[in-house]
């Protein structure tokens, strides 16, 4: 047995003989933290002890030959998983959870709780005892770092994503009255609400599915060009205020929810400033014209656009300047230069941008609740039924199955866009070539795009940092700073310094948990690029299918599957600090994935390969070739996951609870109580402590180095336009 065998062997039986089965949380203040093995050689829960099995198996086969040890890897990881996890599920708080099982064996009084501590590192030996036996026998060349990878993100991503979310789904064929499952299926499914056209031949409105449709579809092409300006303005141009445009850029997704929703109304509402202005300017009735399709619109654009930019900049700066000198030299000019060279370069971006922005208009349901009007979306549909007085569960379920099928459409059309064609531009050469300055027309177009929008958002954000300083805004606009004080307040008593604000609690525990969800998540997604990039096996388009999912689903679906999914044994977690997470991890791992794919599309495999001729592992490999290059899929993915872990609402509004509130969960309270000045002042703050974070994050993470040739005028010495 190899050292790695070892070493997860030894993990099982620690975590099945020492460490305490159930969870602490939940036992009784008169039960003792006991292991399996106690628990079963003791009577208490002899249902356990066949553990020892597969625990034993890799033993006796120890010093067999590798083809032998192998096969006794794989069926030690595969009993043992499937029997923790089906004991678990069968064995619940009130005896069998399964009514065949009570039908076949009778009545028991035997009940356990949730998962603890040693169940959770035994069900992660059994999982890595499988991959080294798998390995074993050559599966993946014998890679143990990219099988154990592939098994962790599909065992991750289906207990965590598939298992809640298949909940909410299988519930759109629960009978309804003397209907069949069936029937009530296809009812829910063929509603007109969901498919109507009627607003094509009478003043009435259409379907949500094509109201979604057409929503995502203009989001996704908005923000894609919008990131695009943003990012050849960035990189592409002797722009001389490149710094405060990045920072301009970037600032709406560290916004919390609701709040441009808030701004635009107050400012383009039928009693919004600019729209009173106007009205009294050209002597006209002031309409509620924000409200719908133009509202939603707009502050999706501005919420979306900086993913975006973010996804779109690593990929531009990606570009080998020496492929667009290759094509100066054949006297072609800056425009042909960038319509057959570059531009080709940019497709994976763009089409993984595209995709980012279509997807998350499909699930965002706080601008469309805020600003929708009479334009209903899917998710909102969703949101009340879940929620609302309809307390349809079955309409939820339907509705979600036809919002991910808008989803795999999307999907297949990027597969389809991008095909088979290579976009490597990073190779094992050196490359000292310059960027090539834009043609003078493109140039004029990305500033024409990107300056106004840049300046839309500094006057909304100097709105919203206003309305935090005033009494009421609108109507009192005396300054005052009690919303600050009121939220951040800290006293000095005789007992030492009290964090008198409201707000301290939900700030703490919020940045706690983005501590700790961000560096995960961008791990996780990261490594999934990786093994759909660089790798090859069966089931692969399955795979990068069932990791885009979570995205697919609106954060109200996700936040209900959890509850569901995790409130009972043999995974309870509902109010615990570990739920939200999980929930933070596999919500906005998409992004992360989607970054690392279209920056990882851009570096030639030939390193790779490269190092492994050299001796390298592909954790070596990973680490020391691979991760160098991905500084800007890195940092993307860590900012999102920072800051959508701070502003997510939708996801997390169920999942709260007074010893875990969130930083949103208390926005989304001082909103519903008319308290906007509380509201706005705590955005405020967020804003500037997100802005720290992402400074941090870009300050650890570093740039990516490229041997490139670095000059003043580097972008003035190039052929005439």
């Amino acid at each position: 047995m190899r050292r790695s065998q070892w070493f997860w062997l030894a993990a099982g039986w620690i975590g099945f003989a020492i460490l305490p089965w159930y969870n602490l949380a939940l036992l009784s203040a008169e039960a003792w933290p006991a292991s399996g093995l106690f628990l079963a050689m003791t009577g208490e829960a002899p249902w356990l002890l066949p553990l020892v099995l597969p625990l034993a198996l890799p033993l006796i086969f120890a010093t067999r030959s590798t083809r032998e040890l192998g096969l006794a890897l794989v069926a030690a990881g595969i009993a043992g998983l499937a029997y923790a996890l089906v004991q678990g599920f069968a064995l619940g708080l009130h005896g069998w959870a399964w009514p065949f099982l009570e039908a076949l064996l009778g009545e028991t009084q035997a009940t356990q709780i949730g998962f603890g501590t040693g169940a959770m590192v035994l069900l992660f030996s059994f999982l890595f005892l499988m991959t080294e036996g798998l390995a074993a026998l050559g599966w993946m060349k014998g890679d143990r770092f990219t099988t154990g990878s592939i098994a962790l993100v599909i065992g991750t991503i289906l207990f965590f994503v598939f298992l809640p979310v298949s909940n909410i789904l299988f519930g759109a064929a629960v009978p309804e009255g003397d209907s069949s499952a069936i029937a009530s299926l296809f009812a829910r499914l063929t509603d007109a609400d969901i498919w109507s056209l009627n607003c094509l031949v009478e003043n009435r409105r259409c379907g949500v599915f094509w109201n979604s449709l057409i929503l995502a579809i203009l989001t996704g092409v908005i923000t894609t060009l919008l990131g695009l300006s943003f990012a050849l303005v960035a990189t592409r141009t002797n722009f001389p205020f490149k710094k405060p445009l990045r920072l301009l850029t970037v600032l709406p997704i560290i916004t919390p929810p609701f709040v441009i929703g808030l701004a635009i109304i107050l400012l383009f509402g039928r009693n919004g400033t600019v729209t009173l202005f106007v009205a009294d300017l050209l002597d006209i009735r002031a309409t509620r014209w924000v409200y719908g399709l133009p509202g939603i619109l707009i502050t999706q654009a501005l919420a979306f656009t900086p993913i975006a930019f973010l996804v779109l900049i690593g990929v531009v700066q990606g570009i080998a300047p020496s492929m667009e000198e290759a094509a100066h030299t054949l006297r072609a000019n800056r425009w042909h230069t960038f319509k057959r060279v570059t531009w080709p370069l940019l497709r994976p971006g763009l089409a993984n941008a595209f995709l980012i922005g279509f997807i998350e208009s499909l699930a965002d349901f706080g601008n469309p609740l805020v600003l929708g009007g009479n334009y209903d979306v899917l998710s909102t549909k969703i949101f009340f039924a879940v929620v609302g007085s309809q307390n349809d569960p079955g309409r939820a379920a339907a509705l979600a199955i036809v919002l991910l099928s808008l989803c795999v459409g999307a999907f297949y059309v990027q597969r389809r866009w991008l095909g088979s064609k290579s976009y490597t531009t990073l190779s094992g050469k050196g490359d000292a070539g310059r960027p090539s300055e834009l043609p003078q027309g493109l140039r004029w177009i990305c500033y024409a795009t990107a300056l106004p929008w840049a300046t839309f958002t500094f006057i909304l954000y100097a709105m919203i940092m206003f309305g935090g300083f005033v009494t009421n805004w609108g109507r009192d606009n005396s300054f005052t700073l009690k919303h600050y004080l009121g939220n951040f307040g800290i006293e000095w008593t005789e007992f030492g310094l009290l964090w008198s604000g409201r707000a301290w609690n939900s700030l703490f525990t919020t940045l706690e948990i983005a501590a700790i969800s961000a560096p995960l998540t961008a791990g996780m997604g990261l490594l999934t690029a990786y093994l759909l990039v660089r790798q090859r096996f069966a089931g692969q388009s399955a795979f990068e299918f069932i990791t885009m999912l979570s995205f697919a689903i609106p954060g109200t679906v996700i936040g209900v599957s959890y509850i569901l999914a995790f409130n009972e044994p043999p995974i309870e977690l509902t109010g615990t600090a570990s739920i939200l997470v999980l929930c933070f991890i596999f919500r906005n791992m998409p992004v992360s994935i989607r970054a690392g794919v279209a920056a990882m599309s851009q570096i030639d495999k030939s390193l790779d390969e490269c190092a492994l001729t050299l001796g390298a592992s592909s954790a070596q490999t990973v680490r020391r070739v691979i991760l160098p290059l991905l500084r800007p899929a890195i940092v993307a993915a860590l900012v999102y996951s920072f800051v959508r872990a701070i502003t997510s609402v939708s996801a997390v509004i169920f999942l709260v609870s007074a010893r875990h509130d969130l930083a949103t969960s208390y926005i989304v309270g001082r909103v519903e109580n008319g308290e906007f000045g509380l509201a706005i002042a705590y955005s405020s703050a967020l804003i500037f402590i997100m802005g720290a974070g992402i400074a941090l994050i870009q300050f650890i993470v570093g740039e990516r180095r490229i041997s490139r040739r670095q000059t003043t005028d580097a972008l003035s010495q190039e052929a005439p336009a």
